[in-house]
């Protein structure tokens, strides 16, 4: 029988916890888009004007497709009266028209949860940028919030719904069987989340894809949203997975581990060692090798990448001395050149301590050459580069 000390101990008391504001109905802002607090008055005939007749797209929903506009002008007046939701028409910024709508649902600040729900996309807004970032702008405002958890539901049967569940970055985290009764028929109903740990590097995730440079002439995507959400991997044989704000303190831990020898040659404190990992796991992709006791233990290795329009960086690569030897550090710099590879970009550049003249000469037989020098006030830095070349 597990004691109460140490369920205590495994559930902690949420230091600092305060329930959050129920979300107050504003416009929020996108670079594609904009949501606006649902107004019938202003939105009737622009959303009525891309979804009559589309009765398919309310396959899943718990209302009928209204038939004449009277009829969704009653939808909208409901959605704009009905407590406990904050729905949002979503207007396209190229014409500046609504084209879908949306509703913040399930609202429970007592326990800082939210739901996107009640999602309704004309097919001239489906598979859209507009579409993805109305999705990202509702996560962005419940956890700028002090929200601890966005969800995602729908009914197992939708897999169009599932899919665009994982693609945004959700966790799938099982089914309630039963769950509900839609139109007369039974619904199981499929259950996804996002975790305030999580939702830097899913923010992340959705600011790389929403960028324009990640769209050619025609529009059309360069890099999926999956890719850059990605948060498990394999470096050979070696299992990865994606840092979350959670992980931070072992990463301060495996940082100071790894780089404190070096400090005794180069003579001052690591740049990786006085990092900022709340920034960094935000900014970057850290890739994680767990140690022997997994996710809650001290971690073998780390990879952190600063992935620019312009630049494929590693910005810093760790091993934890207990696990030299196993070739931990060679596979996380295989993964780098893989993983760059496969972002389209045709170098790995890195930079270290000129007076890591061991460290720089492993970066050379990795196939790195001598970029530059950087001068700073403490210390200089060599610069290194890779070419991603067909015959490397």
């Amino acid at each position: 029988m597990t004691s109460i000390s140490a369920v205590t101990a495994a559930n902690p008391l949420l230091e600092g916890w305060t329930a959050p504001p129920f979300p107050p109905a504003r416009v929020l802002e996108g670079r594609y888009c904009r949501l606006e607090p649902i107004d019938p008055a202003r939105h009737l005939d622009d959303i009525w004007a891309v979804n009559a007749g589309h009765d398919h797209i309310w396959q899943w929903m718990p209302a009928h497709p209204p038939q004449t506009r009277e009829a969704y002008g009653e939808l909208l007046a409901m959605m704009a009266a009905k407590s406990g939701i904050v729905p949002f028409a979503i207007i396209d910024k190229a014409d500046g028209r609504a084209k879908g709508h949306l509703w913040l649902m399930e609202i429970r600040p007592e326990h800082g949860v939210f739901e996107v729900g009640y999602i309704t996309y004309s097919p001239v807004l489906q598979r859209t940028r507009v579409a993805t970032e109305a999705i990202y702008l509702c996560g962005e405002y419940g956890f700028s919030l002090g929200y601890r958890r966005f969800e995602w539901k729908c009914n197992t049967l939708n897999e169009p719904s599932k899919r665009a569940a994982l693609r945004f970055g959700f966790q799938y985290e099982g089914l309630f069987r039963q769950h509900m009764v839609v139109k007369g028929r039974n619904r199981d109903t499929a259950w996804f989340s996002i975790l305030d740990s999580e939702w830097p590097v899913r923010a992340q995730g959705f600011q790389r894809w929403l960028a324009p440079e990640n769209f050619d002439a025609e529009g059309m995507q360069k890099h999926s949203l999956a890719s850059f959400n990605q948060s498990v991997a394999m470096a050979g044989s070696v299992p990865l997975r994606r840092a979350t704000m959670a992980d931070i303190a072992a990463l301060e831990a495996l940082k100071t581990a790894a780089y404190l020898p070096n400090e005794a040659i180069s003579g001052v404190p690591s740049l990786p060692r006085m990092a900022d990992y709340h920034s960094a796991v935000a900014q970057h992709e850290i890739w994680l090798v767990d140690g022997a006791a997994g996710p809650a233990g001290p971690l073998d290795a780390a990879l952190v990448l600063d992935i620019a329009p312009e630049a494929f960086t590693v910005w810093s690569i760790a091993v934890a001395p207990d696990a030299a030897g196993r070739k931990l550090g060679r596979a996380l710099m295989d993964f780098a050149d893989a993983r760059a590879a496969a972002l389209g970009y045709d170098a790995v550049l890195l930079y270290t301590n000129s007076r890591l003249a061991d460290r720089i000469a492993w970066y050379e037989r990795l196939g790195f050459r001598f970029s530059h020098h950087e001068e700073m006030a403490d210390r200089r830095l060599t610069h290194l580069r890779k070419s991603l070349s067909k015959s490397s």
